[in-house]
């Protein structure tokens, strides 16, 4: 049975692409089956995994039932992808109709069980788009960077899923806050390390254990349209990235019934 797994949170600039790319290629380095879904406008990540996303079906099309799933995923080194692009920044006005907070998880249903993890990418915005990947979600990852204004708005953020938690899908749990470009010597970071605790708590979560170091690198990869494993596989992120992506697969709930892999 597969998961899967958003990365999220409202505040734009804090990494989700990035991190998005990494734990999906990470999940493939290691013999998973993994399938990414791209729901922000912005269509980086799917550009990042070297998808089309303006000459062929994306999620926008899915969503809105003009594609199936099976026709908008594009197979890429082994890994599926959903782009999306610039058509999904109107979905707020476009999709208004009753259930309107499902059509993800209706239109990802023929192909759940075809893969091991789902990774899902989200806008920077509590927006309806955020709203169906957290109906369709097993699990959220809670990105955050060790600045102020990247914990404003946390309280938002857990209306918002326990709104959806309530009323379209209980069985969602936030699965941790990773912290992103982490420094330890500055002053800040260890005071928002401590926030991010104390949040954690509150959200009935933790802070993994693993933080991502800044990296010049990391916020390069997405423009050059590769992963951090590709575009920089020795600099401190890339290092990180695959520690968090062993810390997601060893952690209760996140080991799949049957299977070890490498």
């Amino acid at each position: 049975m597969s998961k899967t797994i958003v990365i999220t949170n409202q505040k734009g600039g804090v990494g989700k692409t990035t991190t998005a790319c990494a734990v999906i290629t990470g999940l493939a380095a290691k013999g998973f089956s993994v399938l990414g879904v791209d729901l922000d406008p912005q269509g980086n990540f799917g550009f990042c995994l070297g998808a089309d996303i303006e000459g062929s079906p994306t999620s926008y099309d899915l969503m809105k039932g003009l594609k199936g799933a099976e026709e908008t995923i594009q197979t890429i080194d082994g890994i599926g992808i959903i782009p999306s692009n610039i058509l999904l920044s109107g979905a707020e006005q476009e999709f208004t109709m009753l259930g309107r907070e499902t059509l993800l998880k209706k239109g990802l249903a023929p192909v759940t069980d075809s893969y091991d993890y789902i990774i899902v990418d989200t806008p920077p915005a509590l927006n309806i788009l955020t709203a169906n990947a957290y109906t369709a979600s097993d699990c959220l990852i809670i990105l955050m960077m060790p600045e102020i204004l990247s914990v404003l708005g946390i309280s938002q953020l857990r209306e918002t899923i326990e709104l959806v938690k309530s009323i379209y899908n209980p069985r969602i749990e936030i699965l941790g806050i990773l912290l992103n470009k982490y420094d330890r010597r500055r002053r800040l970071t260890r005071d928002v390390e401590e926030m991010a605790e104390e949040i954690a708590e509150k959200l009935s979560t933790k802070v993994f254990s693993t933080k991502i170091r800044a990296s010049v690198a990391a916020a390069e990869a997405p423009a050059h349209g590769e992963s951090i494993f590709a575009y920089a596989p020795r600099c401190n992120a890339a290092r990180d990235y695959r520690l968090f992506v062993d810390e997601l697969v060893s952690q209760k709930g996140m080991i799949l019934d049957g299977q070890e892999k490498q």
